[in-house]
């Protein structure tokens, strides 16, 4: 409970792990891949296997090219950006019948999500006090770990109710939806720089 109230009052923090759990929620297409692959691309199982690994190649190369190349000035706007682009590319996804774009969106979505990992990480560290860290953490692992199994049932049932293309665009919109949402109801997020 002390995590969480911590969490609540310190405002960029709390947007920073609301805005990452709700546009995984929303947006989280990794669920809808084997489908994708199977009936809209029909690439089979290589295809499919490209597809899935798409968002962590992206994920892995822009950490990477953060380790060397940090960024310098206004992190909070580039975390709410990456999100946007994030919700973007699973619009796009959710439209392509096309392998290679498929892939690249996904590609790109692994990218803006790494950023987005990349900051609201350094948030925590920055913003809690050591005697609160623990305490940080588990509810960061929560948010996190709640959003992932969440969002893929969410995904699951969209698809059920909406079809499969309408909801990954529908999750998208959501996800656009929720940074314009950040952007203006967490101002300290928004302008927030390490």
């Amino acid at each position: 409970m002390e995590g969480l109230v911590f969490v609540y009052k310190t405002r960029a923090l709390f947007g920073a792990m609301a805005l990452d759990m709700f546009a995984v929620l929303f947006g989280g297409a990794v669920a809808m891949i084997p489908v994708y692959a199977s009936d809209i691309l029909k690439v089979g199982p290589l295809g499919f296997g490209w597809l899935n690994a798409a968002t962590d190649i992206g994920a892995i190369t822009i950490v990477i090219l953060l380790t060397f190349f940090p960024m310098k000035r206004a992190q909070g706007r580039k975390m709410l950006l990456a999100v946007g682009g994030f919700g973007v590319c699973i619009i796009l996804f959710g439209l392509s019948k096309w392998f290679w774009l498929s892939f690249g969106v996904l590609l790109i979505s692994g990218m803006l999500d790494g950023i987005s990992v990349v900051v609201r990480g350094t948030v925590m560290q920055l913003l809690t006090p050591d005697p609160m860290r623990g305490r940080v953490s588990s509810v960061s692992g929560m948010f996190i770990l709640s959003s992932n199994e969440l969002g893929q049932f969410e995904s699951g049932l969209a698809s059920r109710i909406l079809g499969v293309i309408p909801s990954v665009v529908f999750g998208g919109f959501m996800t656009l939806s929720v940074v314009i949402t950040t952007w203006f109801k967490a101002p300290t997020l928004r302008k927030f720089e390490y």
